[in-house]
């Protein structure tokens, strides 16, 4: 089996610098591919990718499209592989994670797996408490969609069947719940990981992203009660 990382990014050039070379040693034993999706970020990103010449890397860039949503499954549509991950570009979502991940699911059997602070041995550094709040509550709003206890990670792997390809919102900010809701996944689990903050850049989290996700909730429900 072929793995897939899709990596949407605005602006995560000195991230980006250092996660793709990573990604590349960690995942050195196995068939894989990263897709990264850039939203024109304009600073330098494209050249930086391009001159590192990683054989496993393909860039997309796009010029009139935005939306992190969106972005991921322009990834998806890409993908070579028979699984896929989304993860991110800042390094909160940990590399080191993925061999293990992945073998949960080529291996193990699972459809879908996420890598969660809320299993044994995961958990969040140096987090603000208003920042834990948020995302309790977060996660807290949509526990009735899903049993899955760290739905709002961002940080997803699953067989590239279980890719709902109707009544896909793309204008939601967690595509991963998406997956999780929509998808067809028999059997998922969690992976731990110790979810650290951006090493470059500021957080996307902001009022807008905090709407965004009120009203892709608002969506899933009403598909969860009126679906046929």
């Amino acid at each position: 089996m072929e793995l897939s990382i899709v990596i949407p990014t605005y602006k995560e050039k000195e991230n980006l610098q250092e996660l793709l070379p990573t990604l590349d040693k960690t995942l050195s034993k196995f068939k894989f591919e990263i897709i990264v999706v850039d939203d024109f970020s304009n600073d330098g990103t494209e050249e930086m990718v391009k001159g590192l010449k990683l054989s496993t890397v393909n860039l997309i860039t796009r010029k009139n499209e935005r939306g992190l949503s969106s972005a991921v499954h322009a990834g998806v549509v890409k993908a070579k592989g028979d699984v896929i991950c989304f993860m991110d570009a800042d390094f909160s979502h940990p590399p080191m994670a993925l061999p293990g991940m992945y073998q949960m699911i080529t291996k193990d059997g699972y459809d879908l797996v996420v890598g969660s602070r809320l299993v044994k041995g995961g958990g969040s550094k140096d987090w603000p408490f208003i920042r834990k709040f948020i995302s309790w509550g977060a996660r807290q709003l949509a526990r009735p969609l899903t049993p899955i206890k760290d739905i709002t990670s961002g940080f997803f792997m699953f067989k590239k069947e279980m890719y709902p390809t109707k009544n896909l919102n793309l204008e939601g900010f967690k595509i991963g719940l998406e997956v999780a809701v929509k998808g067809n996944a028999k059997k998922f689990g969690e992976y731990p990981i110790v979810f650290e903050d951006r090493k470059y850049g500021e957080s996307k989290l902001s009022g807008g992203v905090m709407a965004s996700y009120l009203k892709q909730l608002v969506q899933l429900y009403s598909y969860k009660l009126f679906r046929k």
